[in-house]
């Protein structure tokens, strides 16, 4: 697994619901749901049937994938809760020295998150909290600590306490592999994160435009 991350490496561097009330349709406040992608290994936080669908390709160590939520988040919110986007988190770990290191346990822990009793809009406010409180190449947040931002955005409270103890959701290296795997073919040339795919028109999003996320939602 030690030569897989530093291959992964080599690479980068190559490189709403709504509610009738006497008839009448209301976003609800809360969001959709969160639930796990088909393979089970994304998060998908808003609508699933949600017009404009795409992919976050993210590594928690990645400084730049912590300034695309810090730049793009809170819209990225308002078009979930208005139904009108759905993002699929497809979490990296390659920033890792080795297996069950800090990408490994903050990744594990946004799987544990997800699921019915998660609000999308609590996920997004998890996940921008997480990249926001970065420590690239230090020790990472303890699962205290994750457990503590999870609590603080609004996760569920059997999740929250699963994080802080350190329960496995899934295969971490095996979710990593196939979603790296997806961002090859995505672009084998230019493979690093963050990586924004529109899943609908089959495009990689050029992220790097101001205005991406407001033109592929009046597209």
């Amino acid at each position: 697994m030690r030569y897989f991350s530093v291959l992964m490496a080599t690479l980068l561097l190559l490189t709403g619901c709504s509610k009738a009330i006497a008839g009448v349709a209301q976003v609800d406040p809360r969001g959709p749901a969160t639930e796990l992608s088909g393979d089970g290994f994304g998060i998908i936080a808003g609508d699933p049937e949600a017009p404009i669908q795409i992919e976050i390709y993210t590594e928690p160590q990645c400084t730049h994938c912590a300034d695309l939520q810090k730049d793009f988040g809170p819209q990225l919110t308002r078009y979930m809760n208005l139904g009108q986007l759905a993002v699929t988190y497809r979490p990296l770990t390659f920033l890792d020295e080795m297996p069950g290191g800090y990408s490994d346990r903050v990744a594990n822990a946004m799987f544990l998150a997800a699921g019915p009793k998660t609000q999308s809009t609590a996920f997004q406010a998890f996940v921008e909290d997480l990249w926001g409180n970065q420590d690239p190449g230090g020790k990472g947040p303890s699962n205290d600590e994750i457990a503590n931002m999870a609590r603080e955005s609004g996760i569920d409270t059997g999740a929250v306490d699963a994080i802080r103890s350190g329960k496995n959701a899934l295969d971490v290296q095996d979710m990593a592999a196939t979603n790296f795997e997806y961002l090859y073919e995505i672009d084998p040339i230019n493979t690093g994160t963050p990586t924004v795919y529109d899943l609908k028109r089959d495009k990689k999003l050029d992220i790097y435009d101001d205005n991406w996320l407001s033109k592929v939602m009046s597209s």
